[in-house]
């Protein structure tokens, strides 16, 4: 499970980063806390970062069991993809909002299998 429990801290460092981009924004484009709107750059930049805290809640747990009950090297892998596609997603949105689709793909479909997998997984080891 380290491998996991490394996939999992690199998950929350990426929002980390993806956080301080919105602080970054924030002074760049002159929006000032606690306002959520701007120009359109700061609001792409900032819908990063919510849609990836949004993401987050749905990866973690899923990550956690899959790796669990499951497999977790597979876990891992999925992990990372998640990451990466996550990191697609930031680049492309950021720089228009149509070019978000790839990395929100990817994310959909890796959120869905740990999902799915730590589901099967912890029904299987009831049944046991």
């Amino acid at each position: 499970m380290e491998y996991v429990y490394i996939v999992i801290l690199l998950a929350l460092m990426e929002y980390v980063a993806l956080t301080a981009l919105v602080g970054r924004a924030r002074a760049k484009y002159g929006v000032r806390a606690p306002a959520t709107t701007g120009p359109p750059e700061f609001e792409r930049t900032f819908r990063v970062q919510q849609n990836t805290l949004e993401g987050l809640i749905v990866l973690l747990p899923g990550l956690w069991l899959f790796g669990t009950y499951v497999d977790a090297m597979i876990a891992a892998v999925l992990g990372l993809l998640a990451i990466l596609g996550r990191a697609a997603y930031a680049k492309g949105y950021i720089e228009a909002a149509e070019k978000r689709a790839v990395g929100a793909l990817v994310c959909g479909f890796v959120n869905i299998a740990l999902v799915i997998g730590g589901l099967g997984g912890v029904v299987v080891a009831v049944l046991r």
